[in-house]
């Protein structure tokens, strides 16, 4: 249903069984998957699109042009996949011609007030909670969860269920399955918690922490880490995801917690 006081573009391409609320405009360059909710007020511009059963709420504006100045009027898109729920107020600017997209993947919750720079990429079933501020070029990988208030600085990775604590600033990227906290943001352990709720075996879990002893307790040379776990811990995927993910860091890692008090 569509209220007659939106404003639809007639170039807009709107599927089946789509709502759309009072006051919200949408541009003509838009593709609308079937089943999502438009909210009021909603601001839904050239080059977006928007997957199938997704809701939008009150005041988000998707596919806004790059705060880039480098950005020439280029015809980038924002591609949200399905099942999404994306809160009062997000912004979520279109890409670059680096990329040519901003990305978000199936069954995503985005909060309140969050921000998605140009060329962020995150993958499925991730949470970003409120007034998170998503620099350009971000990845976000599958099941990543960002806690309030995190600001991400630009061309920063955030590793496959890792937990981000709120409140903190990250300029150096998250590996996988680790929860990261304090400031400057370190590593805090593993994220076991949210492991478990997905279906991850506790000896999986103990591998994983086996790893990130070698990687962030028990030494704090990256180099000299990996060499360790190559020849100290039986491959598996979970060794084989960590080992890449460092791998190709552009970066860096955060390092491992050191106590303010620690006068070593």
């Amino acid at each position: 249903m569509i209220q007659p006081l939106a404003y639809i573009h007639p170039s807009a391409k709107i599927a089946e069984n789509v709502t759309i609320d009072p006051f919200t405009t949408i541009y003509g360059d838009v593709e609308i998957g079937k089943g999502t909710w438009i909210g009021p007020h909603v601001t839904i511009m050239d080059g977006a699109r928007i997957g199938e059963n997704c809701k939008i709420f009150p005041g988000a504006v998707i596919s806004a042009v790059p705060q880039d100045l480098k950005y020439k009027g280029e015809p980038t898109q924002v591609i949200i996949g399905d099942n999404c729920v994306i809160r009062e107020c997000v912004t979520i600017n279109k890409g670059t011609t680096h990329s040519m997209m901003t990305k978000i993947g199936n069954n995503c919750l985005i909060m309140a007030y969050a921000h998605f720079g140009h060329d962020t990429i995150m993958g499925d079933n991730c949470i970003v909670a409120n007034s998170v501020n998503l620099g350009g070029h971000v990845l976000i990988d599958d099941f990543a969860i960002i806690g309030g208030g995190v600001n991400v600085q630009q061309f920063t990775r955030i590793g496959a269920h890792s937990y981000i604590s709120g409140g903190i600033s990250i300029n150096k990227d998250i590996p996988p399955f680790v929860k990261a906290a304090r400031m400057p943001a370190s590593y805090h352990g593993v994220n076991s918690v949210g492991l478990k709720r997905r279906g991850f075996s506790q000896d999986s879990i103990n591998h994983i922490f086996d790893i990130y002893r070698i990687l962030f307790v028990r030494n704090s040379n990256i180099s000299k880490g990996i060499d360790m776990i190559e020849t100290q811990i039986e491959p598996s995927q979970e060794r084989d995801m960590i080992l890449q993910f460092i791998t190709s860091s552009n970066i860096g890692l955060i390092k491992g917690f050191k106590s303010i008090y620690d006068k070593n």
